[in-house]
């Protein structure tokens, strides 16, 4: 692997990371903390939005970032020719 591909592929790794952990910062500690009273106003199921993102959705919401971000890293690696098959 050349440098610049090896600089393309971490630069692209660290905005993938920082995606998922933008979208989990936002699910779980904005939803489920900050705007957890406007989102009340809301129902999901019979339960208060806020609520159930507090209690569910920000553990649903990190087990669905595990695999999007496992098969972008898939992509990735087999773009850059670094997987391991």
């Amino acid at each position: 692997m050349s440098e610049t591909s090896a600089s393309d592929y971490w630069s692209a790794n660290k905005r993938l990371i920082a995606f998922c952990l933008t979208v989990w910062f936002v699910v779980s500690y904005l939803f489920g903390i900050v705007l957890v009273e406007p989102l009340n106003a809301i129902s999901l199921g019979g339960y208060k939005l806020g609520f159930w993102f507090a209690q569910q959705g920000s553990i649903y919401t990190f087990v669905v970032l595990i695999f999007f971000y496992a098969s972008r890293m898939n992509a990735l690696d087999r773009k850059h020719d670094v997987h391991e098959d």
